[in-house]
């Protein structure tokens, strides 16, 4: 990840399969490489504006603030943001992770699968790939990097 944009644009997977994701900040802006339908995504970005908002993060670190002041969401306080799910890593510039899925179903016709940054702003800035999950027996080839950098 750099800022704002992932080195794939697109990944074919084969349904099935269960991918390793190796994920690193190379920019310098916090990230988030997260796994989901464009529903899903749209609902995660309030909830990160309201993050921000309650000032648990910024534009470069999640920040030690362990509670959100009473006129913020309870969901906030409660620890449900903690960004702990399976198909989501957090990071702050210079971090990496891994995330692990299986890509157990082809999506519906009109669903498409994503990976996104849901940090306030990176989607709509593009920070967003496509996933093409195909058949099981179909021949997939690495992806291409849609930069120069082939590390983030």
């Amino acid at each position: 990840m750099t800022d704002t944009a992932y080195n794939f644009s697109d990944i074919t997977v084969r349904r099935g399969e269960t991918v390793r994701f190796r994920v690193r900040n190379a920019g310098e802006l916090l990230h988030e490489f997260n796994i989901g339908t464009d529903t899903m995504h749209a609902a995660h970005q309030r909830e990160m504006q309201q993050m921000v908002d309650a000032g648990l993060m910024d534009a470069t670190a999640l920040t030690p603030h362990p509670m959100p002041a009473d006129n913020h969401p309870m969901e906030h306080r409660s620890g449900l943001m903690a960004h702990d799910d399976p198909n989501a890593l957090l990071l702050e510039p210079g971090e990496s992770g891994e995330v692990t899925w299986r890509f157990d179903t082809l999506p519906a016709e009109k669903v498409v699968l994503q990976f996104a940054c849901n940090v306030p702003g990176h989607y709509e800035a593009g920070m967003v790939g496509k996933f093409r999950i195909v058949p099981p027996d179909t021949t997939v080839a690495m992806p291409t990097p849609s930069s120069s950098e082939t590390e983030e």
